[in-house]
């Protein structure tokens, strides 16, 4: 393969590399795993400038990430857009591709998952609460055998936080005859630390559970790829 800086001061092109190195040809002839990060990401934007190749495009965004996909994903298309050689439609593809492999992540077809610890409960609202940077919350609901019945979005606020309401979240839990519900919701700033709001409104949903015979098993907070339970640090 033709010797080439990383950061694109040379234009070599990808067509001057051997054909086996090309990205499309390397997926074709020795399959989807042998292809880095970059090489995935410069097939979807398909082709760089004048001083560098879609790679080397590439491996520029990701080097501003420190190489970390999650942080990939956080970029909306006008960060993208900032990179030299990135326009609208690129942009568009990068951001359509990591959506689709979260959405990839979180779906699991005809899989019945059975909470059994909180470590369980991060797992599955995970995927709907990371590379957020705004508040979300969402409840699990689950059956008398705690098994996830369906993972429901109750609102989403602001960088600071959000507002869930009792009525829509036992609502939810009625309209699908849940018999437990795990509540869960992001921390943007990456504080695991839950607030006294947060506190309030579990204790608040853990009394008006009883009531409706609907018990609250735990609250999850995800900041980052840590999290925080209530039910762990005795606070239900």
């Amino acid at each position: 393969m033709a010797e080439f800086d990383i950061n694109g001061d040379n234009g070599f092109s990808i067509k001057q590399w051997a054909e086996s190195d090309r990205p499309r040809e390397k997926l074709m002839l020795k399959g989807r795993h042998s292809l880095s990060d970059a090489e995935l990401i410069g097939i979807l934007i398909a082709s760089g400038s004048r001083s560098e190749s879609a790679v080397q495009l590439s491996q520029r965004i990701l080097k501003s990430v420190n190489n970390d996909l999650n942080q990939l994903g956080k970029l909306s298309v006008k960060d993208l857009m900032a990179f030299k050689g990135i326009g609208e439609a690129k942009a568009i593809s990068i951001v359509s591709a990591l959506e689709l492999g979260r959405r990839r992540k979180e779906s699991a077809e005809g899989e019945k998952i059975k909470v059994t610890s909180s470590q369980v409960a991060f797992e599955q609202v995970y995927p709907f609460l990371a590379d957020l940077d705004h508040e979300f919350f969402y409840v699990i609901l689950l059956n008398r055998a705690n098994i996830v019945l369906e993972t429901v979005r109750i609102s989403q606020g602001g960088v600071t936080g959000t507002v869930a309401d009792s009525k829509t979240i036992f609502k939810a839990a009625l309209d699908r005859l849940a018999c437990g519900v795990i509540l869960s919701h992001n921390h943007p700033s990456g504080n695991l630390q839950p607030s006294t709001s947060d506190i309030n409104l579990t204790q608040t949903m853990v009394k008006a559970g009883k009531i409706l015979d609907i018990n609250v098993l735990d609250h999850i907070i995800v900041a980052g790829k840590s999290y925080y339970s209530f039910a762990d640090n005795g606070l239900l």
